[in-house]
């Protein structure tokens, strides 16, 4: 089942005709782009705001080590949740509809946050806001990648990734900005969880004036609006040499039967194919990226920063993740996947090293301080510039047509449990053996990691959907 020197193939071509669209035709695809990555933007602003407002919200709420915990990670067992579920709605109802039932979760998880009263409510609020959350770290990719022309998929399914590092980073910054003007004053963190819900109400709004993905419809044997939605993306020629294409997999995969559990059971290449898509899923997680993004307040406040000073500082990591990302999508049309997951791996495991190593041996002070804070900004460069763009465009690009959002849901949910255990016991860890021992087992980590990649992941560049999922059944069967 490894995958043996792929570095050496030559990415296959794409089939589909590869001229130049009208500019009407690529105003348009951008347009799309734009209003489906706002899911990406809540995406990142709901999971980044808890870094900042957790502080203030244990003081209101009589918050311990424990609850905290289940706070921070509520979000994620609920996005685990949405990403299986909203990968079956999404496969079953339509990427645009189940985007929009996404905004209406997020809109309502949102308000929940912020009028919370009690613990208890917090916690169920959170859940929700993870349904949304993982609903659209399934849909919102998939939607992307079936819509884009295949020499533009890397660049414009990463435009996700991109929302999701602004909308951190929006966190960050609208955190600082609240808590600076509100000071102590009680119910400062109530202001950083409502803002979420403007990006909703767009998202929403955007989304009904949006087409349909062009692939989900030739999967459900509706080939004349397929062509309507390719020809408001492509030139008339390129539209209707993909919708041959797409058409002669759909009937394919009909005549197979693929689309659910059965299948990545009995089917012997989409069973390996699961294997690779949880594999992925995990050495995204597994480096403690998101250690970093909900606890990196107070790992800048162990590290010598005051706690007004971390949550300007934690801006930095937010600034760097955009920047990395946008460094991400220029690489992802120029260098293979594989080789960039990799070096992302090398980077982001070296900076845990050091991280560690710092806090073991500097004495506390502005000095460990601000080396922490540069080794978490070079961890963020190679996560958010590397592993994580890959990882989403990987996973949307893997599963064949007829179950893409239900098997990247799946991988999906395996990154979200990945993350929420992560989440949940990385307080008690770095309580109980503190934090330079924490971060060394994420180094261990990351070797395994790196290693699984090496032998098992497979290259996805220069392919169309179509040519990709026939070279990978090949491979596997």
């Amino acid at each position: 089942m490894g995958i043996k020197d792929d570095a050496q193939q030559a990415p296959t071509a794409p089939s589909t005709l590869l001229d130049d669209a009208p500019v009407a035709v690529s105003r348009r695809l951008r347009l799309i782009t734009v209003i489906a990555t706002f899911g990406g933007l809540l995406f990142g602003y709901d999971t980044g705001v808890i870094n900042g407002a957790l502080p203030y919200m244990t003081d209101d709420l009589g918050l311990t080590p424990f609850t905290e915990g289940m706070v921070t990670s509520s979000l994620l067992l609920g996005a685990a949740l949405g990403a299986v579920v909203g990968g079956r709605l999404s496969d079953a109802r339509g990427r645009r509809r189940n985007i929009l039932l996404l905004a209406v979760l997020f809109f309502v998880g949102a308000l929940g946050c912020t009028l919370a009263p009690t613990t208890a409510v917090m916690v169920v609020a959170r859940f929700v806001l993870g349904l949304a959350v993982g609903g659209a770290s399934v849909t919102v990719p998939v939607y992307l990648a079936e819509i884009s022309p295949a020499e533009r998929r890397g660049a414009l399914v990463t435009r996700n990734e991109l929302m999701i590092v602004s909308g951190q980073l929006l966190a960050f910054t609208s955190n600082a900005i609240i808590a600076r003007v509100g000071g102590e004053s009680g119910g400062v963190w109530r202001w950083m969880l409502v803002i979420a819900t403007i990006p909703a109400v767009v998202l929403w709004f955007g989304m009904l004036v949006m087409p349909e993905s062009p692939r989900w419809l030739a999967s459900k044997s509706r080939f004349n609006e397929a062509l309507d939605v390719l020809r408001q993306v492509r030139s008339q020629q390129r539209a209707e040499a993909e919708l041959r294409e797409v058409t002669a997999l759909a009937v394919k995969d009909e005549q197979e039967k693929l689309g659910g559990w059965q299948d990545m059971k009995s089917v012997p290449w989409v069973r390996r194919l699961v294997f690779v898509g949880f594999g992925i899923a995990i050495v995204q997680q597994i480096t403690g990226v998101n250690t970093i993004m909900y606890y990196g307040t107070q790992i800048l406040t162990d590290a010598g920063f005051a706690a007004d000073s971390a949550l300007t500082a934690n801006i930095a990591n937010g600034v760097i993740s955009v920047l990395a990302t946008f460094v991400g999508i220029w690489l992802l049309g120029r260098v293979d996947r594989r080789p960039m997951l990799m070096t992302g791996q090398l980077g982001t495991t070296g900076a845990l090293l050091l991280i560690g190593v710092f806090s073991l041996v500097l004495p506390s002070g502005d000095g460990r301080a601000y080396a922490v804070l540069a080794m978490t900004v070079t961890f963020l460069a190679f996560q958010q510039g590397a592993i994580s763009p890959v990882t989403w465009l990987m996973l949307s690009e893997i599963f064949p047509m007829r179950m893409r959002a239900f098997g990247m849901g799946v991988a999906a949910v395996v990154l979200w449990l990945t993350n929420f255990l992560i989440g949940l016991v990385f307080p008690s860890l770095v309580s109980g053996i503190g934090i330079s021992n924490t971060f060394f087992l994420f180094v261990v980590a990351g070797v395994l990691s790196l290693t699984f990649v090496k032998l098992y992941v497979p290259e996805t560049r220069g392919r169309t959907l179509e040519n990709l999922e026939t070279e990978l059944r090949a491979r596997y069967s």
